[in-house]
């Protein structure tokens, strides 16, 4: 559930600004493709590196890649998985690491299973209410994660579990009251960034209080602003307090903040409330544009470009089709040509994940398949799991199921 600007913003940006017009048109192509400057990630098929995102990451400077379950068969390959798409990247002119990114959250959201960590939910560890715990399970995702050469995991999950019909969040958030969401999401952050893992807060403003999931039709929300603020923008003034390396926005309708656009991709939430009145400078990503809540209604190009007017500066596209990556792609190529997105907006955004890879990605190392596997279910870590399964009453199961 996300993606990446690959780095370099230099010159070749400058010299576009300082063209005529007319030119800076015409090299919108160029510097698009050139690896220069990209808001675009990439989910794939496969256990190997496809040519598919091969080209993509080549021809389009893509940074960013996203492994699924069908990217997965275990330590070893992951690890040489990884090494595989650094090494292509470094070799494609690219001049900082490719951002890895997983959802692994444990309970029903978790793409690495046996031999890995498998972790209950975490609504166990809002039930046993403890930091240290949050904190150590924080370091135990991102040890098992950076072993195999993933250096992005999209936790924690700081919804505000409000809504007993809520389809898709339930048990992936800590639990109700937004204080100890916020408590809890805040050690996760730490003891995941603090090994050098990127940490995501998701879904802002808050997926909590919705009865539809976003994956299927677009949820909305008509409580009032002030609510909001009380409730669910809450925990993540504790995710930014904790430095929290990235932003994942809803993709949810809030009608008293925008009654046309999803938070996703509308400038009233992520300009106007993360941004200047959260205070927020870190990196905003969109969740998945593939997913039916803004795909039935804008397609990719449409959908990425509305999403960085908006100010966001990752979008996602998780599925398997490179044709739709092109798509938004070129749809971004239309709008810097018509002048509807600036390359100031895009120099901002791209200095923005720059930063965040020069914060948790260099010095860059290559992973050690023999490492990943030595890594992968340590005895302290099962302990771990364990203990916030048998405190906080939720099972220990994976592939998760609800019975």
């Amino acid at each position: 559930q996300a993606a990446s600007h690959s780095g370099g913003c230099g010159p070749r940006a400058r010299r576009a600004r300082s063209n005529a017009r007319a030119e800076r048109n015409a090299g919108a192509l160029d510097e698009l493709e050139s690896g220069e400057r990209r808001g675009f990630g990439r989910g794939f098929e496969g256990l190997e590196a496809s040519a598919d995102v091969k080209r993509l990451i080549r021809d389009y400077g893509v940074g960013q890649v996203i492994y699924f379950a069908r990217n997965v068969a275990g330590p070893e390959q992951v690890a040489e998985l990884s090494r595989e798409l650094q090494t292509f990247a470094r070799e494609a002119g690219h001049d900082l690491p490719l951002v890895i990114g997983v959802d692994q959250e444990g309970g029903r959201v978790a793409r690495m299973g046996p031999p890995w960590t498998v972790w209950p939910p975490l609504r166990a560890l809002g039930r046993i209410g403890s930091e240290d715990m949050a904190r150590r399970m924080g370091e135990a995702l991102a040890r098992e994660c950076l072993a195999a050469g993933i250096n992005c995991d999209f936790v924690p999950d700081l919804d505000v579990d409000t809504n007993s019909k809520n389809p898709i969040i339930g048990n992936r958030s800590f639990g109700a009251d937004p204080d100890l969401v916020g408590r809890l999401g805040a050690a996760m952050i730490r003891g995941l960034q603090d090994k050098r893992v990127i940490g995501s807060a998701k879904h802002f403003p808050g997926h909590g209080d919705t009865d539809k999931d976003s994956h299927l039709e677009l949820p909305v929300v008509d409580l009032p602003r002030p609510r909001l603020n009380k409730v669910e923008i809450k925990p993540f003034w504790k995710a930014i307090e904790a430095g929290v390396a990235t932003v994942m926005m809803a993709h949810v309708l809030y009608t008293d903040v925008d009654p046309e656009l999803p938070a996703s991709l509308s400038p009233r939430v992520v300009e106007d409330i993360l941004r200047r009145e959260l205070g927020y400078d870190g990196v905003v990503m969109t969740d998945d544009l593939e997913m039916k809540a803004v795909a039935v209604k804008w397609g990719p190009g449409e959908s990425a470009v509305l999403a960085m007017q908006a100010g966001c500066d990752v979008v996602p596209i998780c599925g398997i089709s490179p044709h739709t990556q092109v798509e938004a792609i070129e749809g971004v190529i239309k709008a810097l040509e018509s002048e509807q997105l600036s390359w100031a907006s895009l120099d901002v955004a791209c200095a923005r994940v720059r930063r965040m890879k020069e914060r948790f990605l260099l010095p860059y190392r290559d992973p050690s398949p023999k490492e990943a596997l030595r890594s992968a279910g340590l005895g302290e870590s099962l302990a771990l799991a364990l203990e916030i399964s048998e405190r906080g009453d939720e099972p220990i199961r994976h592939p998760w199921t609800s019975d």
